[in-house]
């Protein structure tokens, strides 16, 4: 995946022509998108130790890497926030959770982003810019190939794997105040890469995401 991203990633910045032709540009956005989404998860498995469990430090500096590349996040301290999401799911002490208002999407999404995106990242990212810049990127391509992708792809991770699974409105199975998108299995892969079986990730952590269909699985014999 991490091979597979990076190489659309540096030809949609320094090899493509925005418009040329038009319907390369929008595979290339939408290619994008759906693999910064699978590095996100990548990163999020890291925060339990599930990418790779016998190799702690291998498993946390993937995460950190991923992550700062991502959008110039600090791994160690979006691993404690989320081990507090999952300490108290749907409460005010959640901080993925936007318990002023747990129905509508759009500020609950505000709210969820300058919760994790602030001065730091925008120094991180304009650094990033600069480099690539200097190496001969175009500005467009940074906007359309760089920004639009990876700004969708937090947008698509927040609705799929955060809001749609946690909000209020419909019952809940039990103490973790999650909920299972159900999809089909290609649907779910192709909307957040089984992160909406989100219920079954609140029963089991530890399962790495390609695992998750399977939990569910389990849990209907």
């Amino acid at each position: 995946m991490a091979v597979a991203w990076l190489t659309l990633h540096l030809y949609a910045l320094f090899g493509h022509t925005i418009g040329d032709p038009w319907w390369l540009t929008v595979a290339l956005i939408f290619g994008q998108l759906w693999l910064y989404t699978g590095l996100f998860i990548v990163a999020h498995d890291t925060m339990h130790g599930s990418f790779a469990p016998r190799h702690a430090r291998l498993n946390d500096w993937t995460g950190r890497i991923i992550l700062f590349w991502y959008a110039g996040f600090n791994w160690d301290s979006m691993r404690k926030a989320h081990h507090q999401h999952h300490a108290t799911p749907g409460t005010p002490e959640d901080p993925d959770f936007n318990a002023d208002d747990p129905h509508r999407f759009w500020p609950w999404y505000l709210r969820f982003f300058l919760r994790y995106f602030s001065w730091k990242q925008i120094v991180v990212l304009a650094a990033i810019g600069a480099v690539y810049t200097l190496l001969g990127a175009p500005y467009p391509n940074l906007l359309l190939m760089w920004a639009l992708p990876a700004i969708l792809s937090s947008v698509q991770l927040f609705y799929f794997g955060t809001y749609l699974t946690h909000r209020h409105g419909e019952p809940f199975d039990d103490a973790h105040l999650a909920r299972t998108n159900e999809y089909p299995r290609w649907l779910s892969l192709l909307t957040c890469f089984h992160f909406g079986y989100h219920h079954e990730h609140h029963l089991y952590p530890h399962e790495p995401w390609w695992r998750l269909p399977f939990r569910k699985l389990e849990s209907r014999t």
